[in-house]
């Protein structure tokens, strides 16, 4: 079924814009999910449907990789969320917030007091006081967490809202639509609008606030509509690169790309403007969906 709740798009920038700002990023781990290696890299070879299908089926070879949300700090606009990591349920049992499909996949583990508004709270932050939180896009491990900010504005590209809302197939898609069929207030961005500009190596972007602090850049190809996270730090750009690559070695190497985006071509399109921004601006931190190792090294604030 539908979701019942109909999201309005979003012209223009939000308020509470200021000229010249910059942000601050602080990574949260919100949970871990099992998605084996070969989910993430074609395994290549003879019989690789199968071996994808196995891994689907067994969970095997097992990688434990993180579940990740960010919070940005806007000196007048507040605290800005990207992604809502794991649901607290999941402490306890997965089955019911991720279906039994998606925990016998996915297998999620939480533990206790992980969850994102758990660690907004030790930050002093509560929940409620989170004013808008971008959706890179709307698969069930990004979206578990919806339900814990009623009072949040989400900004979601049209097209992965259509996709995850009303399209067909959505557990086969990845989307578990209980997550986000709430009456909350979703905003849409449409990429193919007159006020979508480019910025560095990134076709289509939406300046979210108007300041160039926080830019929302269209990198579809993984899910129908993903987006990327451009944040203005004090001397370079800090970039959720979301699932638009799952690891490290695809942003900076030559690692197997994804066995089954939902658009192949716009996924290796998106894939090559975080490589070539990666290139030009050596600076930036540019992060991959699920790598482990990126994200034990990662700092717990970014100014």
């Amino acid at each position: 079924m539908k979701v019942r709740v109909e999201a309005k798009p979003l012209h223009e920038p939000l308020a509470g814009g200021t000229p010249g700002a910059t942000v601050t990023v602080e990574p949260i781990i919100a949970g871990h999910v099992n998605w084996p290696l070969p989910l993430m890299e074609r395994p290549g070879g003879r019989f690789e449907t199968l071996k994808v299908l196995r891994a689907l089926l067994t969970g095997e070879p097992e990688t434990i990789v993180p579940v990740p949300a960010f919070l940005i700090r806007h000196p007048s606009a507040g605290a800005i969320l990207v992604d809502t990591g794991l649901h607290p349920s999941i402490a306890t049992d997965g089955h019911e917030n991720f279906g039994r499909l998606g925990a016998r996949i996915g297998r999620p583990a939480l533990e206790p007091g992980a969850d994102v508004p758990a660690q907004l709270r030790k930050r002093g932050l509560d929940p409620g006081e989170i004013p808008v939180v971008v959706m890179t896009h709307l698969h069930l491990d990004h979206s578990s967490a919806i339900s814990e900010f009623p009072q949040s504005t989400f900004i979601v590209s049209e097209p992965e809202w259509t996709a995850a809302a009303s399209g067909p197939r959505p557990t086969i898609n990845g989307y578990r639509r209980a997550h986000f069929d709430y009456a909350f207030d979703y905003r849409t961005i449409d990429f193919d609008r007159g006020t979508i500009d480019s910025y560095a190596t990134f076709g289509r972007s939406f300046d979210l606030f108007g300041d160039g602090s926080i830019r929302l850049a269209y990198t579809p190809g993984h899910s129908a509509g993903h987006m990327s996270v451009i944040a203005h730090l004090r001397e370079h750009d800090f970039v959720i690169g979301g699932d638009a690559t799952h690891t490290r070695g695809q942003l900076e190497g030559d690692a197997p790309l994804n066995p089954r985006p939902f658009d192949a071509h716009n996924y290796r399109r998106s894939l090559q403007e975080l490589k070539l921004f990666r290139k030009q601006f050596p600076d930036a931190i540019v992060t991959p969906g699920h790598d482990p190792e990126f994200y034990a090294e990662l700092e717990s604030r970014y100014e």
